[in-house]
């Protein structure tokens, strides 16, 4: 199943149809055109700043190209936006840089954004590869999420580290990147506690498992994963805002996709923070974390057919 009739369903009605009640009919681009472009693009959660960018680019190419037909402007919007979208390598089966052995993964985001179930799920697909999985349950702090590892880890064939609720994270961290290292393990994902009430808190407990992971390897972790809900629209903006503070974010998760229509999030936070998606949720299933790929998620954007004539 496609990511257009899981993932961007939702967005694509409430931007491109609302796009094309404006656009049909229409033999060239006016000020309501571009007003109504601008009108679609905040409503799917896009943001202000970079709705803006792409408005002021449609609006030079209108200027300079003096006379464009509908089709020429959808085909600039798809480039403009695809622009706007930063990302990482391409052409891997799961972008993982497997040279690295073990390769940390540290995994961070508030509670509630399906940041242990983006794990579970990577642990799933890296397994079904033949890669030795070690998980770290480092969000110590929350039961439920120990709990829900433990049964993604069995379900995967992973190994898992955890320790009494309440131990220290960092001591987790560090057992899980010995225990990976003695076992010959090929990827470490460590799962962290979603707490953003009080970031030098926050910034001191990252930094610190960030430090106890480079005793065991040096040049660890290789990834920090940020997992944000596509749901919360703009809340995920300030989400990615304060744990950028905290840490550096060198990759997102997006998840629950398929259920909002503020897909435009996902462009958004791509273009403000310049940090590539790599993953999107869209959907319970371990087949619904999907790479991330940029050219798919900007068609499915577009896609409709019979709008243009």
């Amino acid at each position: 199943m496609g990511i257009f009739s899981k993932g961007t369903k939702k967005t694509n009605e409430g931007f491109f149809q609302k796009l094309s009640r404006v656009v049909v009919g229409k033999s060239r681009v006016s000020e309501d055109v571009l007003d109504a472009i601008e009108e679609a693009l905040i409503a799917t959660d896009m943001g202000v700043d970079t709705t803006l960018k792409i408005i002021d680019n449609l609006e030079d190419r209108v200027e300079r190209d003096k006379y464009m037909s509908m089709d020429e402007l959808l085909d600039i919007l798809r480039e403009e936006i695809g622009k706007l979208i930063t990302t990482g390598e391409e052409d891997k089966v799961l972008p993982f840089d497997f040279t690295k052995k073990p390769y940390v993964m540290l995994v961070v985001g508030v509670n509630g954004v399906g940041k242990t179930t983006t794990i579970g799920k990577l642990a799933s697909r890296l397994a079904a590869q033949g890669k030795k999985v070690v998980i770290g349950a480092a969000d110590t702090f929350r039961a439920a999420a120990v709990d829900q590892l433990v049964v993604w880890a069995q379900r995967a064939g992973a190994d898992i580290v955890k320790q009494q609720m309440g131990s220290d994270p960092a001591s987790v961290a560090y057992d899980s990147v010995k225990s990976a290292v003695a076992k010959g393990a090929d990827v470490v994902l460590i799962d962290t506690a979603g707490r953003l009430h009080n970031r030098v808190d926050l910034m001191n407990e990252l930094t610190k498992i960030r430090n106890v992971i480079k005793k065991v390897v040096p040049d660890g972790p290789h990834e920090v994963l940020l997992v944000l809900d596509a749901s919360t629209g703009q809340n995920a903006f300030q989400q990615a805002k304060e744990f950028a503070k905290a840490t550096d974010i060198s990759a997102l998760a997006i998840t629950k996709l398929d259920g909002t229509a503020k897909g435009g999030v996902v462009i958004g936070i791509s273009d403000q923070m310049k940090v590539p998606v790599k993953f999107l949720g869209i959907g319970e299933g371990v087949e619904d974390l999907k790479i991330f790929d940029k050219k798919e998620f900007v068609a499915s954007l577009f896609q409709k057919e019979d709008i243009i004539g």
